[in-house]
């Protein structure tokens, strides 16, 4: 959430960025609805006082007068607050100058790492692999779990394990704190994390206050509501590993065969909370995207990473880099990670503050990142490290997570 202050000191730039996002926002209502707002704290104000005083003074008459009108401007001031958190909270964050501006044509690949492979036969995809090695069961996952549903098993399901730990102990030795957070979260997380209002329809929905969240990032902001740190605290810094749930709704009819696009996965997630210093907030974003690039380094998989276009991006970001990792079955990179500042969009509507060296109090910056998720990560390893007879080649960073070196057809 964006302060009121700064949407009316800096009307242009958040009406481009509206504008840049497509977003249906009508700032035009919501200065109304503040003005508004603004007029009838200020009555209420003056006939809690006026209230006082007749109590005071024992003024029955004046008393009872003056409740009536309290309770009928309190009313009012009630629907009009309703109304003006409702239009606050669908005004995205401002863009970053480097985001390009457009729709996801616009998407900008800033660089390529790694070889692709060389194969001298056709390389299968990872749904004829799972099949082949017996690693992952369709049919009996459709059959149990619905539509887009799954198996792993047998050395599949030691692979996703084995790649979900790698990524959780190098995040670990560089710092970050280890969390397994609650994936039922209240409605005010999910609100407060960026993905309500927008993604209420890619959300599953366990009660009319709780939900099933879609990634880790959701609890680990929401830990620190309502709390304020010493700028000695700062800065936080998490990583967290949970299942994430999501309906798949606004991407009806894309990538139905295979693991690219299912229902429910798990995730390592890194959260940063630091200083309002965008300057500062810049250098933990690259050093989240370093983090994501390393494993993906180690792990020997080739990718190329994407500056996301203003229409592309979700509506809490003011910058996202993508990651998108080479899938042979594909012939095309698909996305596995993504890197996003926040600033203190999240933070606002969550009201996790610092006290800064002078005393005075602020909102912190957020930054989130995927270190890796599957099994969609799988799609990349069992399709890039194939050999002609079906068998995969698991990379050397992940035997002492796996216990085996390869995967051979059954």
């Amino acid at each position: 959430m964006l302060d009121i202050n700064y949407i009316r000191d800096n009307l242009e730039k958040v009406k481009k960025s509206i504008e840049a996002r497509k977003a249906d926002v009508d700032l035009d209502k919501l200065l109304k609805f503040d003005n508004e707002r603004r007029e009838l704290i200020t009555k209420v104000d003056e006939l809690r006082a006026k209230r006082n005083e007749a109590a005071k003074a024992r003024d029955k008459g004046l008393g009872l007068r003056v409740k009536g009108e309290l309770q009928e401007l309190e009313k009012k001031l009630a629907e009009i607050e309703r109304q003006y958190q409702d239009l606050m909270l669908q005004v995205p964050n401002v863009l970053i100058d480097e985001v390009p501006i457009g729709d996801a044509t616009k998407n900008k690949i800033i660089r390529k790492e790694g070889e692709l492979p060389k194969f001298s036969f056709k390389p299968k995809d990872h749904i004829t692999l799972g099949k082949l090695l017996n690693i992952i069961d369709f049919e009996r996952g459709v059959k149990v779990g619905g539509f887009r549903g799954y198996f792993l098993k047998n050395e599949g399901a030691r692979l996703h394990w084995a790649v979900l730990q790698f990524a959780l102990d190098h995040l670990v030795q560089k710092g970050f704190i280890p969390v397994v957070p609650p994936v039922v979260n209240r409605r005010f997380a999910l609100t407060g994390g960026g993905q309500f209002p927008w993604g209420q329809e890619d959300t599953y929905k366990v009660s009319e206050e709780d939900f099933l969240v879609g990634t880790s990032e959701i609890p680990l902001m929401a830990m620190h509501a309502d709390e304020t740190f010493d700028i000695k605290d700062l800065p936080k810094k998490y990583v967290g590993m949970s299942a994430c749930f999501r309906t798949e709704i606004g991407s009806y009819g894309k990538d139905t065969k295979g693991l690219y696009r299912v229902h429910e996965f798990y995730k390592v997630e890194q959260v940063i909370l630091g200083e309002a210093d965008e300057e500062e907030s810049i250098g933990f974003f690259e050093e989240l995207q370093d983090n994501s690039e390393d494993i993906l380094q180690e792990i020997g998989l080739p990718y190329q990473v994407v500056v996301l276009s203003s229409e592309d991006m979700g509506k809490k970001a003011a910058l996202t880099y993508d990651i998108e990792t080479w899938m042979p079955g594909r012939g095309s990179y698909g996305e596995t990670h993504s890197n996003s500042i926040v600033l203190d969009f999240q933070t606002r509507r969550l009201k996790i503050k610092y006290r800064d060296k002078d005393g005075v109090v602020k909102f912190c910056h957020a930054l989130n990142n995927t270190a890796i998720a599957s099994p969609r990560i799988l799609i990349a390893i069992l399709e890039n490290f194939q050999t002609e007879d079906g068998s995969v080649k698991i990379p050397e960073v992940l035997h002492r997570y796996t216990g085996f070196s390869e995967i051979k057809p059954k």
